[in-house]
Parts: structure tokens; C-alpha cells; sequence
């Protein structure tokens, strides 16, 4: 005889999933389809991103929050990209040689496009000063006036000594000089005296000698006195020639340059600034006949030469930069240093510039994980944009670790809007944590995980997968490969009527997919191509599911699919194993005895009832006290296993199939266990929705299957989860064929009457439930340990007066 309350609860096949089929479309093959370049139901995220990006005032930079695999990096950057083709190319910048502090080098701004050739500018210049020095220096009207000069000093020495000489001739004293010394000897009727000779002569001439010459050197002395004078007015004649030598050869090299760039008064100033140093030391690099030409020419690159530290295209618009690998040095640049003899130098040749560099005046995508995980990083990006600064400077240094001489390069102004990509829970945690964060990131792009399925997005979703098929050289999909990538879709969602958002699971699939037709050398992507992909990659990542499948099957898992039994039914689990999920039937027990321990959660007592299911089980208590203790107290020790389950064990869905147990325990009911129950449950009894329905439907399926389809075997599910089905083909074939059924409940009581088989009894205006029923016997049995309770309570009452007078008869 049919069971009336299973055939109220009973769902039709038609309510276990959404069909998808070719007519929905109105395309054969997805080239007859447009391609869509926007990204699929995500309006508000599109909005925010276009406010964040159009918002020119600080601290409205970007936080792009959402899963994986949604699209979200995809659609930030070709968006931006599209964005900055619109917006103004940035400055260029490079770094030159500060002259008179070189530890400090200067940064110049150049307009878009412009760096390369001024680069170019300046080699070129180099060019022209090695073929200009030390050629000038050689020529004639040089020479000849560099000769003027020597000759007017030789002459005002050498007058000075002929006085000196006329005098000590006429004293018979001679004159000797030679190119560093100047000596006097006696001499003795025109010949000039050795020692042996100058010692024969008389005391008295001798000493005359003495005299002579000392007067003679005094005079010699006075006549040199002013020899530095003359030797500083030479050399800075010299000086003043090669200046004007050098700045009469210098003039035609540097005024082209200096007409060029006569409307960027930092490049003209660097010029001027150039000139003067040159000046000064292209005697001394370019006059050296030691080095050569190559040694020269590294000499003044290495003085001269900017540093380009960005160039842009003169017409690239605005820069869209993503760093992959997100380091301190990566963002920020950093300070290279080579070694010589051991000791570290540097130069403001060796600055690197950074992604902030090269982002600067555009867009800068960062992912949030990979950047929180740098040391340093964080901070100095805050520190950069609330300063609007970008600063080249090694972290080490303000820990006081870097032990050498650095650079302190000029700062250079920083515009840029960046824009980081990560999960919701670290926005969240940031938004608690940092301060900062929320003044800095005011705009919130969020990309919700599925979407609503309308007529508008279904199309979408069709141009999307033709774009991507197109882009990556796959085949064209027909249309019922759109559907069943549809109905994929769907089942990602877990809703009948959303499609998920994880748009990169679904491209993996189509890759899968059309890997097997070109195998099959195939022209289309059918829907046959996408079914035998799904079932590959179930097979690739089923190992662990056939496993407990097989030991189900083997009687190691204890899990019974037909007969009755007391205070034990078939939870429904979901496992999670690397990217795959699968439903695993689970055993749920329950035991029932006087005392007032209440009803004991094992899977917590051994600290593997994670929070949320320890929740289920206490509002558990709350509803059997509120439904069957209202007359006494709720006077009971029980407890509650997940059985031959070694792990944690979390989330409410098996509350449900606990509160059955726990009644049949209590009214001593055998529960069909043919049935498979997943649910949650309030303290009311009223049945909530659960995650992961429909593997838990196919994961119990799967079982039966094995052993055989009785037609009477099924699963139990909350109502509210009906429009989260979406179940397999073959579920779906066993359900049309009546071989397997899937029920839907709202209350607790339904779900009873599923298990037990009758119905489980439902109050009268009184509160009373039906005598004989299921209710009936809990709310009996539950008395009869109540008043058990009481009685021992008494007993122990007067065993402890009895004690106490006891003690008050003994003698003292």
C-alpha cells in the first residue's frame, strides 16, 4: 500500500533540475555569435570599477574582492588598458649626476616620449667631446698663445736674473742655474774657482767671497720674492686660456641642445650645470694621453649619460602595470652596487627603477595575498601614496643594517591609481586591522560568485565562451554544448536559477572539452565532448571516492540502504579533496538513559565537533525541550556520534538527522534505513537549507546503485533546498523510473514520518499528541525518566537526613 506522507513529500523529476536545451538559443554554433567583451552579471562591480577609476581625488584607489577564477583579473585589466588608450601619456623621467653633491642625484622630467632622445641627445654630445678634445688643445692659435703665456714668465725671470747675474760679475762672483737651481761661484781672473782652489786663496778674500755672495743671494731673493705671484698669474692665465678654449668648443656642441630643450628649465640648468663641470675636469679626462678613447668614453657616460628610470610611447596613453611578483626592490626600485677591491660603490647610474615608476600617471594591479606577504612592502606603499611621493631608498637603511655609503635620490611626485585584487575575507580583515586601509581604498569593486540567469545573461554567456574559444584557437561549441555548459554552470551555482560566476572553471571544462574533439577529430564541440570531460576529470580526481565506496560495499564503513533499526539513520556528508567534492553517506547514532548529563555531543567532547555543529546540537536540546518537556523536566542523558568518522566535523546539516535519531532512540522506533537525511534544524523544527545537496544526494545514489535499486531507497532534503538541484543524468533516469526518490521536508515531523514510516503524530489544542504515535511515546518515555529522576532524588534526600540525625544521636 502506498505511503501517503512519502507521496506528499515526494518531488517530482522535473523539480531535481533546470533543463538546458539547443532551442533555448537561437544560434547553431557559437560563430554565429557576436563576441562579449564585458564581464558576465556583474553590474555592480562594473559600476564601481568605473567610479574608482573616473574618481580623480586621493585615497580612492581600488580593492577588487571576490573568488578566483570569477573573471575579476581578466576584466580589471581590459578594462584599465581600454581606460588608459583614453587618458594622458605621463611624464618621461630620468636620473642625472648632481655635480656638486653626486650622493644626491636629480631627477628631470621630460614630456611623454621624450627620454630616449634626450639619452640619445647626450651620447651624441659625448661623440662630439672626444672628437673635439684634446684635438682643440692641439691647435696652432692654442699653442701660440699658451707659448706667450710661458714666454711672459721666463722673460720676467730671467730679467730678474740677469740683474742678479751684472752684479756678481762685477763682484768676480759667477752665476750658475740649471732647471730647478741657482748657485753662485767665486771666481779669479775669469774662471770661476773649485774648492781645492777657492781654499788656497787668502783668509781675507775668502771671507770677501762670503760676504759678496750672501749679499748676493739676498738680493737674488728679493728680486724672486714675487716668483709665486708671477707663477699663480701664469697658471691662471693658462686657466682663463683653456676656459675659453674650452667653452669656445664647447659653445657650438652644447647650444642646439640648449635651443632643443630651451623650455625645460631643469634640463637647461642640467646643461648649464654640465658646461661648468666640464670646465673643470676636461683637462684632466680628455688631455690624458694614459687613457683611451674607450676608458674616456666610459669616463663620461659615467659622469654624463641620464639614467632613464620610465620612458613612455609619445602616444601610449596612460600605463597599466601589473606586478606579478610584488617585492620591495619590484615596487620601489632599488640601489645596485658594484665592488672594487672589496669596498661597495654606486652611482646614479645604478638606480632601478620600480613598478611604481613605470606605473606612474596610470594604473598599478597588484594581488593582495603575494603583496601582504613582502617584508616592508605594505607600509611603503601607504607611505607613498598618502605622501604622494615615490622615494628610492633600500628598507635596510632605516633599520640601520646597511653598512656602506648609498644614494638619497631626488624624490619624484607620484599620481597613480593602484588597484589590488584579492579575497573578501582579507578586505574585511584589512578594514579591521589597518586603520589606514579604508582611507586609502575607498572604492570596493565586489564580484559576486554567481549570477542571475535571465534570458540577457544566458546570451551572454554564449558570447563569452564564443570569445574565448575564439581567442584561445578552440573549435566553435554547438548549441547544445552551450547547454550543457549551461546546466554546469548552474550546478557550480548549486541554483536553479543562477549561474556561477567562476567563469575559470567552466573555461577549464571547454579546454578539456575540445582537447577530446580534436582527438576525435572532430569539427564542433558537442555536448557529448563536454559530458566525456566531466566524467575524465571525475575519474582523474575519484580515487578517494571509490575508495570509501568500496569499503561501504565491503562492510568496513558501516552503512545499511535497506531494513529498519533503532536509534540509527543515514546522514549525508560532503568531502572535500583537492579540487574535487563528493558526497559520502554517514551513519548517525544515538543512545538514550537516565541522568541528567543531558544530551552529549561525542564528536566535540573529542574535539572534532568544530563550532557549527556543536551549535546544531545544542539547539537540538532546545527543540526536544520545548516540544516534549513541557509538563517535567527534560531529565535525560543521551549521546550523539557521527559514526567511523576520524576527522573534523563541521556545519548543522546533520542536526536534522540527529533529532530523528535521538526520537527513535527516545520511542524506541525502528528508521528505515533506506533513506538518507541532510538538513538543518531550528529550535522549532523547522528545516532549513544546507550546502552541497546535490553531491550528497549522488554520493548516497552511488551506494544504492551498488548494491541494487530497491525503488524504495531515497534521500531527505529540506524544502528550501529544492531550488538548489541540480542533479545528475543518471539520478534523474532512477527517479523518472521510480527506482530512487528524493524528498523534500519542512518540519521535523515530516522527515520522521519519512523514516518511520506512519505519521509521527501532531498535537492537539491541548498539546497532546495522538496516542500510539511516535510523539506520544517520546513525550511518555521522557516522563517515566523524569519521575525515575525524581524518586532517586528522594531516596538520596532522606539517606542524607537519616546520615544527619544520625550524627546528632553520637556522644560528643
Amino acid at each position: 500500500m502506498p505511503d501517503p506522507v512519502a507521496a506528499s513529500l515526494r518531488l517530482a523529476p522535473e523539480a531535481l533540475t533546470r533543463p538546458f536545451s539547443a532551442e533555448q538559443f537561437s544560434f547553431s554554433t557559437t560563430n554565429d555569435l557576436e563576441p562579449f567583451r564585458g564581464v558576465l552579471g556583474q553590474e555592480r562591480a562594473v559600476e564601481a570599477l568605473q567610479f574608482g577609476v573616473a574618481m580623480p581625488r586621493p585615497g580612492y584607489n581600488v580593492f577588487v574582492m571576490g573568488e578566483p577564477g570569477t573573471g575579476r583579473f581578466s576584466f580589471v585589466k581590459r578594462y584599465l588598458k581600454a581606460e588608459g588608450k583614453r587618458l594622458q601619456t605621463p611624464s618621461d623621467w630620468v636620473y642625472v649626476n648632481n655635480f656638486d653633491e653626486p650622493r644626491e642625484p636629480r631627477a628631470l622630467e621630460l614630456p611623454a616620449g621624450a627620454a630616449g632622445s634626450f639619452i640619445s641627445d647626450i651620447n651624441g654630445l659625448i661623440d662630439n667631446l672626444l672628437a673635439t678634445f684634446p684635438a682643440v688643445f692641439e691647435h696652432p692659435s692654442y699653442q701660440q698663445k699658451k707659448s706667450a703665456i710661458d714666454r711672459a714668465f721666463n722673460q720676467r725671470y730671467d730679467r730678474a736674473l740677469d740683474v742678479i747675474e751684472r752684479l756678481a760679475l762685477e763682484k768676480d762672483v759667477a752665476l750658475y742655474r740649471d732647471s730647478s737651481n741657482i748657485a753662485f761661484t767665486p771666481m779669479f781672473e775669469g774662471k770661476a774657482l773649485d774648492e781645492a782652489e777657492f781654499a788656497q786663496l787668502p783668509e781675507a778674500d775668502r771671507e770677501r767671497f762670503h760676504e759678496d755672495i750672501s749679499a748676493l743671494e739676498e738680493r737674488l731673493n728679493e728680486e724672486l720674492a714675487s716668483l709665486p705671484q708671477w707663477k699663480r698669474e701664469s697658471s691662471n692665465q693658462l686657466r682663463q686660456l683653456n676656459e675659453e678654449t674650452i667653452t669656445l668648443a664647447l659653445q657650438p656642441l652644447l647650444a642646439p641642445l640648449s635651443e632643443k630643450y630651451a623650455e625645460n628649465a631643469a634640463v637647461c640648468g642640467y646643461l648649464q650645470a654640465m658646461q661648468v663641470y666640464l670646465l673643470k675636469t676636461v683637462v684632466e679626462q680628455l688631455v690624458d694621453d694614459s687613457k683611451t678613447d674607450a676608458v674616456a668614453r666610459k669616463l663620461l657616460e659615467e659622469q654624463y649619460c641620464p639614467s632613464l628610470v620610465v620612458g613612455h610611447p609619445a602616444s601610449g596613453g596612460a600605463p597599466v602595470v601589473f606586478e606579478p611578483h610584488p617585492t620591495y626592490d619590484n615596487l620601489f626600485g632599488r640601489i645596485e652596487y658594484s665592488t672594487d677591491q672589496g669596498a661597495l660603490y654606486t652611482t646614479y647610474r645604478q638606480l632601478r627603477p620600480g613598478a611604481l615608476h613605470r606605473a606612474n600617471g596610470g594604473f598599478l594591479i597588484l594581488e593582495a595575498e603575494k603583496m601582504l606577504s613582502e617584508p616592508f612592502v605594505w607600509d611603503a606603499l601607504k607611505r607613498a601614496l598618502q605622501s604622494r611621493k615615490l622615494k628610492m631608498e633600500s628598507p635596510l637603511g632605516e633599520m640601520g643594517r646597511l653598512a656602506t655609503v648609498t644614494l638619497t635620490p631626488q624624490v619624484i611626485p607620484l599620481q597613480v591609481k593602484v588597484i589590488i585584487i584579492g579575497a573578501r575575507q582579507l578586505y574585511y580583515t584589512l578594514q579591521d586591522l589597518d586603520p589606514d586601509f579604508q582611507e586609502m581604498f575607498r572604492v570596493l569593486v565586489d564580484f559576486d560568485e554567481d549570477i542571475p540567469m535571465v534570458d540577457e545573461s544566458l546570451e551572454q554567456f554564449a558570447q563569452l565562451l564564443k570569445t574565448r574559444t575564439s581567442e584561445e584557437g578552440m573549435a566553435p561549441l554547438t548549441a547544445d554544448a552551450v547547454a550543457r555548459l549551461a546546466t554546469y554552470s548552474a550546478r557550480l551555482a548549486e541554483h536553479q536559477g543562477r549561474l556561477s560566476a567562476r567563469i575559470g572553471d567552466l573555461f577549464q571544462l571547454v579546454s578539456e572539452a575540445d582537447f577530446i574533439r580534436h582527438l576525435a577529430s572532430d569539427e564542433m564541440t558537442d555536448a557529448g565532448h563536454i559530458e566525456r570531460a566531466l566524467k575524465a576529470k571525475a575519474t582523474r580526481t575519484g580515487r578517494v571516492s571509490a575508495r570509501i565506496l568500496d569499503d561501504m560495499l565491503a562492510g568496513i564503513i558501516l552503512i545499511d540502504t535497506d531494513g529498519a533499526a533503532v536509534g540509527k539513520c543515514n546522514g549525508l556528508t560532503v568531502l572535500e579533496v583537492g579540487d574535487s567534492a563528493f558526497g559520502v553517506p554517514a551513519r548517525i547514532s544515538a543512545t538514550v538513559y537516565p541522568g541528567g548529563s543531558g544530551i552529549v555531543d561525542i564528536e566535540r567532547e573529542v574535539n572534532l565537533g568544530q563550532p557549527i555543529h556543536s551549535k546544531g546540537v545544542m539547539i537540538l536540546t532546545g527543540y526536544l525541550g520545548s516540544r516534549y518537556a513541557q509538563e517535567f523536566p527534560l531529565a535525560i542523558s543521551a549521546s550523539i556520534a557521527l559514526e567511523q568518522s576520524y576527522g573534523y566535523v563541521d556545519g548543522d546539516s546533520a542536526s536534522l538527522g540527529e533529532a530523528c535519531t535521538l526520537i527513535s532512540a527516545l520511542s524506541k522506533t525502528p528508521l528505515k534505513q533506506c533513506f538518507a537525511i541532510t538538513g538543518s534544524i531550528n529550535q522549532f523544527g523547522e528545516v532549513q537549507a544546507v550546502g552541497g545537496v546535490n553531491e550528497k544526494i549522488e554520493g548516497f545514489f552511488r551506494l544504492c546503485e551498488a548494491r541494487g535499486l530497491t525503488g524504495e531507497q531515497g534521500a531527505i532534503i529540506p524544502q528550501a533546498n529544492v531550488a538548489t538541484l541540480m542533479l545528475d543524468e543518471k539520478v534523474l533516469q532512477a527517479v523518472r523510473a521510480g527506482q530512487f526518490h528524493v524528498y523534500a521536508v519542512r518540519q521535523a515531523d515530516e522527515a520522521l514520518s519519512l523514516l518511520v514510516g506512519e505519521p509521527a503524530g501532531e498535537p492537539d489544542a491541548e498539546g497532546q499528541f495522538p496516542e500510539g504515535s511516535v510523539n506520544a511515546r517520546v513525550v511518555e518515555r521522557l516522563r517515566v525518566i523524569a519521575e525515575m529522576i525524581s524518586e532517586d532524588d528522594l531516596k538520596e534526600a532522606e539517606k542524607e537526613q537519616a546520615q544527619e540525625a544520625l550524627a546528632d544521636t553520637k556522644p560528643a
